[in-house]
């Protein structure tokens, strides 16, 4: 049984003629009658009596008429209801990202996208760097924002924001003056490292020549509790500049750049290649690349 054939069926029953139904299905008559046949076997039953040049409908016909017509209706509201996604997008949007990226990247983000797309929900799977590429991969997110580069194939990757992981102090610290700071530099201050992540991978490779030296006094897993431990005095940090320039522009921290070369960070956007793209999702994409200043891949 097949949706032709419940059109079919119901046009009969419209124009109570087997010829005229084959004229307004653009098919034979015999054609139509092999349609009827074929419901009636599967359905094991007779839909039609046919009386001569007449037909009417069989109590199971009339029946199984009532359902045809619910099944077609739902089919014509299902089809206006996608139709209606595409003018007025509706449904939800899951972004996973780490904690700074949802306090620092996509508030401005969603504020726009909401003004464009209001039936959207927008939810934050807040998670680390390669959770963030999993839950990606996995399709338990529809977007991702990470640190690059990302090696795999089965995403595409999309830069929308380059800044520095600086040394983060407070005003008054010894380094404060400092024009750069090498990682032979920090040995005699306590330091205040992210727990795990890309960042901390980063800083393990610069820090790698005093290893030995170094007093880490904390792991923290907060952008925002390395801030406040650095800002009371409890030891130095490492933050990307983007994260710290409203403390900075407020006397409350200072910068100093890495040496030998500066550490540069790069945030992309990710997602899936073979995901199907709603209107909503190319909306996402076009809004956090208008707010990075981008190009469309």
């Amino acid at each position: 049984m097949d949706l032709d054939q419940l059109h079919t069926f119901l046009e009969i029953v419209r124009l109570k003629s087997f010829s005229k139904a084959a004229v307004t299905c653009f098919r034979t008559q015999p054609a139509i009658s092999a349609q009827v046949r074929q419901l009636e076997s599967e359905l094991n039953t007779t839909l039609f009596e046919r009386l001569g040049t007449r037909i009417s409908l069989t109590m199971a016909g009339r029946i199984f008429a009532e359902y045809a017509e619910q099944i077609l209706a739902l089919r014509k509201q299902a089809q206006e209801t996608i139709a209606e996604l595409e003018k007025v997008p509706r449904g939800e949007l899951i972004i996973a990202a780490n904690e700074a990226t949802c306090i620092y990247v996509l508030p401005e983000v969603f504020s726009r996208y909401k003004q464009l797309f209001p039936n959207v929900q927008l939810q934050v799977d807040r998670s680390f760097g390669t959770r963030v590429v999993e839950a990606v991969i996995d399709n338990l997110a529809d977007f991702g924002i990470c640190q690059l580069p990302i090696r795999e194939k089965k995403l595409q990757v999309v830069l929308i924001h380059t800044d520095e992981i600086n040394c983060v102090v407070p005003p008054d610290h010894a380094l404060a003056g400092a024009a750069a700071v090498t990682c032979s530099e920090i040995v005699n201050f306590p330091l205040l490292l992210p727990r795990a992540g890309t960042t901390r991978a980063r800083l393990n490779a610069w820090m790698e020549a005093s290893e030995d030296s170094l007093n880490i006094s904390m792991e923290l897993d907060s952008t925002e509790m390395m801030k406040r431990f650095v800002m009371a005095g409890l030891g130095i940090s490492f933050l990307a500049a983007s994260n710290c320039a409203d403390e900075v522009r407020e006397g409350k921290l200072r910068t100093i750049p890495l040496a030998p070369e500066p550490l540069e960070r790069r945030l992309g956007l990710i997602y899936r290649k073979d995901k199907a793209l709603s209107k909503a999702a190319l909306g996402f994409i076009q809004v956090i690349l208008d707010q990075a200043g981008v190009k469309a891949p």
